[in-house]
């Protein structure tokens, strides 16, 4: 979500507008609605293909297609506006105004609240394994274990860290599951939101035997 790309903005603002009312113009059209994936798998994997052909659209109206596409217009360029800081003590920032941000504002809706959610459910675990390693009793076992020879495996196991990390990390899971549940609920309900645009944008692509003139 990071780029260290130079900070280039000659991009007009006009063409990226038109081309997000063209991308909504598609995706709104009358039809039935499209059958939507049933497993995670598969939703991710339909959101995915959405996002990359966003994204190629917005690279060739912005004459950046590459090969290589110009990373400050697929990135964002100049600093982050958008940034987050764990608990873990982590800073991770993202641009706005690259064309993986136009995209995502198209599928999420709000790129910024989108950015919150995903950050944090993707680091619920490394949150909890932090909360874990400042429990005193786990500290003192590691601690053990760190006095353990290489290939001391009695000591390792004597040591106790395994059996406690297996009884505390669920515990502690939990309890930052609990803290972020803000958090969960809008990344689900902002995921929904892209399944459905991402099927919508599809369902309104045109095959490749559509491309081009009709025979007469």
């Amino acid at each position: 979500m990071t780029t260290n790309a130079p900070p280039v903005r000659a991009v007009s603002r006009t063409v990226v507008a038109a081309t997000v009312t063209a991308l909504l113009a598609g995706a709104c059209s009358a039809g039935p609605s499209p059958a939507l994936p049933a497993s995670e798998k598969g939703r991710s994997d339909l959101i995915a293909t959405a996002q990359q052909a966003l994204v190629g659209r917005c690279l060739h109206a912005r004459g950046a297609a590459g090969p290589p596409p110009r990373q400050e217009v697929l990135f964002g360029a100049g600093p982050a506006e958008l940034s987050i800081t764990l608990a873990t003590g982590h800073t991770v920032r993202a641009h706005t105004d690259g064309c993986l941000a136009e995209a995502h504002r198209y599928l999420y809706g709000d790129q910024e609240r989108w950015f919150r959610a995903q950050v944090t459910v993707n680091n619920l675990r490394p949150e909890a394994q932090a909360r874990l390693r400042a429990d005193p009793g786990y500290r003192a076992a590691l601690a053990r274990r760190a006095s353990c020879g290489d290939h001391d495996t009695a000591c390792v196991r004597a040591s106790g860290v395994e059996p406690l990390r297996d009884r505390l990390e669920p515990a502690r899971l939990a309890q930052v599951r609990a803290a972020h549940r803000e958090e969960i609920t809008t990344y689900g309900r902002l995921r929904e939101r892209a399944v459905r645009r991402a099927a919508g944008l599809l369902a309104d692509r045109p095959s490749p035997h559509q491309k081009g003139n009709a025979p007469s």
